[in-house]
C-alpha cells in the first residue's frame, strides 16, 4: 500500500478517536470550540507568514536571483493551511509546526536539496539529441533506430560530458 492511500485511511481515525477522548473529558462544545479557535489562529498565522515570505520572493526576483527557497516554503504553507482548516487535533498540531518559521526553513532546505540531488542525477543519466531527418522516404527516423536500425558512419554526434562526482552534487 502507498504511505498516501495508509495517510487517507489512519489520519481520519485517528483524528476522531482524539475528537472523541477529548470531548469526553471537556464535553463536545467545547471540544468544537477549540477545533474552531485553532483553525482560527492557524489561518490568521498563515496569512501573515504567506504574506512575508510572498514579499521575500518578490526581493530576490527583483534582484536577479530565484526564490526557490521561497517557492518551496509556500509549499509547505498550502500545506499548513489546509491541515489547519481540517478538523482535528494531529492536523493542527502538524499544520502549526508547519507554521513555525525555523521548522519551516528547515524542512524547505531538506526538500530542496532532496530535489536538487534527485533532479541532478536524472540529467546526469538522460540525453537529449536532436535529429534531422533530410530525407523522409529513407525510413532513416530516430524511432527505427531503436528498434536494431544501424547507424550510418555520418550521423555520430559530437558532444562534451561531465562526470560528477556525489560531493559535487550535494554542494548545488
Amino acid at each position: 500500500m502507498s504511505v498516501l492511500f495508509l495517510c487517507f485511511i489512519l489520519v481520519p481515525i485517528v483524528e476522531m478517536y482524539i475528537l472523541i477522548q477529548v470531548g469526553g473529558l471537556i464535553g463536545g462544545l467545547y471540544t468544537i470550540g477549540l477545533v474552531l479557535l485553532t483553525a482560527l489562529i492557524g489561518v490568521t498565522l498563515l496569512k501573515r507568514q504567506g504574506l512575508s515570505t510572498l514579499m521575500t520572493a518578490q526581493q530576490k526576483m527583483h534582484t536577479g536571483e530565484m526564490p526557490v527557497k521561497e517557492i518551496a516554503e509556500g509549499f509547505m504553507l498550502a500545506i499548513a493551511g489546509a491541515l489547519l482548516l481540517t478538523p482535528g487535533f494531529v492536523t493542527d498540531t502538524v499544520g502549526f509546526i508547519l507554521l513555525t518559521p525555523f521548522l519551516r526553513q528547515y524542512l524547505a532546505e531538506r526538500l530542496f536539496r532532496l530535489w536538487l540531488k534527485n533532479t541532478t542525477q536524472t540529467q546526469l543519466y538522460s540525453q537529449t539529441t536532436y535529429y534531422t531527418r533530410t530525407d523522409r522516404n529513407t525510413g532513416n527516423s530516430p524511432f527505427e533506430r531503436g528498434r536494431g536500425y544501424s547507424k550510418d558512419a555520418e550521423d555520430v554526434i559530437e558532444g562534451e560530458y561531465q562526470t560528477l562526482s556525489e560531493e559535487k552534487i550535494e554542494k548545488k
